[in-house]
């Protein structure tokens, strides 16, 4: 009973129990939004071959462009706008699905971004056995069940209750049956399991995992920050290198300094190789790729263009993914010319725009005493280190 499989993701909640300005699935957790780390896991499930993303309505491009490919999630295939309810924002998923051809479905919620890989497997593998599987925890606590009016009616029987969460696997046709009868009746369920039950079908429960939580209030986003980061601060470092070739008739610039020398180094833009291994760090830091791939040397648009601009550009993407610059270092190899005295008009220059104190910005210069390129006066490398933390934090 192979098939294609296509995950769901219903991202078109407004999340306001979480208090934010903004849908909850576009808050950062751990440097990057929680919609993306729910992406991310679907992307490393072997199991899943396509994902259809269904946001708020309007809120379409503002998921590619933040939550989708700044992070290389390939699978994502469409990204398609919402209902008013859960059960709608599913059930247009759900026909996104179908014409990418699945034959079978994991709905997952984008508010469950430490669902493991290998849970998919596991939920699809038994939903193939029946039709439908719900990933889903035993109760640990007692249960009990109130009169409508504060008091205690019963208490439970624990050992027969189960906390359900997701991935929920289906063949399609089932789902769609589901929800077509639904539709008919009205009626609407906590989850697509329910659905599925109404029809009298067989549900299969597949262990989940505590760490699977639901990110539904800011204690919740905490603790998943936590378990990302194993409680640590949330700092992380990149690294950077950059290396150019050094040519007649172009100017030298390093770190937005205009330095006189008769040779300058050969790029797209301005070439300034420091400013350069400043951004390919913090874009490491942040897991945001690299410098290549946001100004391609393709785009005329970054023809001679100023670093210094262009490292804005990257603080602001780093913004956006809920980071910021904390602490940069970075050390020139060049043969000639002599470069100290420059250095702190460049820790100015990289400072103000990274909005550091100087002092929070060390540069470094050597050579290599003759050895290689850099030795023969042929070209210069930088190599640089960025410390970034979570924006809001000291």
């Amino acid at each position: 009973m192979d098939g294609k499989v296509v995950a769901v993701v219903p991202a078109a909640g407004l999340g306001r129990r979480m208090g934010a300005q903004r849908p909850k699935q576009f808050l950062p957790l751990a440097g990057r939004p929680l919609l993306s780390r729910t992406l991310g896991q679907l992307q490393a499930a072997a199991v899943v071959e396509q994902v259809v993303l269904v946001c708020p309505p309007g809120q379409e491009e503002a998921a590619w462009e933040q939550c989708v490919r700044p992070y290389g999630l390939a699978k994502v295939a469409c990204v398609v706008p919402g209902g008013k309810e859960r059960q709608d924002s599913v059930a247009v998923g759900l026909a996104a699905a179908a014409e990418l051809g699945a034959d079978w479905v994991l709905v997952h919620d984008a508010a469950r971004p430490l669902a493991a890989p290998e849970l998919f497997a596991r939920v699809l593998a038994a939903a193939r056995g029946c039709g439908a599987a719900v990933a889903a925890m035993p109760a640990r606590d007692t249960v009990k069940q109130d009169d409508g009016q504060g008091r205690v009616q019963a208490t439970l029987a624990r050992e027969r209750l189960w906390l359900v969460q997701t991935p929920q696997g289906f063949a399609l046709p089932l789902l769609q049956e589901a929800l077509a009868r639904a539709q008919a009746e009205r009626f609407y369920a906590t989850d697509e399991a329910g659905l599925v039950e109404r029809l009298g079908r067989e549900v299969r429960l597949v262990m989940g995992s505590r760490d699977n939580l639901k990110i539904t209030t800011p204690a919740d986003l905490a603790l998943a920050e936590a378990l990302l980061t194993g409680g640590a601060s949330g700092m992380r470092v990149g690294q950077g290198l950059d290396a150019h070739r050094l040519e007649a008739g172009r100017p030298l610039i390093l770190g937005g300094v205009r330095i006189p020398y008769e040779l300058g180094l050969r790029g797209h833009s301005d070439a300034d190789v420091i400013t350069h291994a400043v951004m390919d760090a913090l874009l490491a830091a942040a897991g945001l790729g690299d410098i290549g791939g946001l100004f391609p040397d393709s785009d005329p648009a970054y023809a001679g263009a100023d670093s210094l601009a262009l490292l804005a550009q990257v603080v602001e993407r780093l913004a956006r993914a809920g980071w910021r610059p904390a602490q940069v270092s970075a050390t020139l190899a060049a043969q000639a010319p002599k470069v100290a005295p420059h250095v702190p008009a460049m820790r100015r220059n990289l400072a103000g725009v990274l909005g550091l104190a100087p002092e929070a910005v060390n540069l470094a210069a050597t050579t290599t005493e003759g050895l290689g390129f850099i030795g023969r006066g042929e070209g210069m490398a930088a190599l640089a280190t960025a410390t970034i933390v979570p924006l809001g934090r000291a």
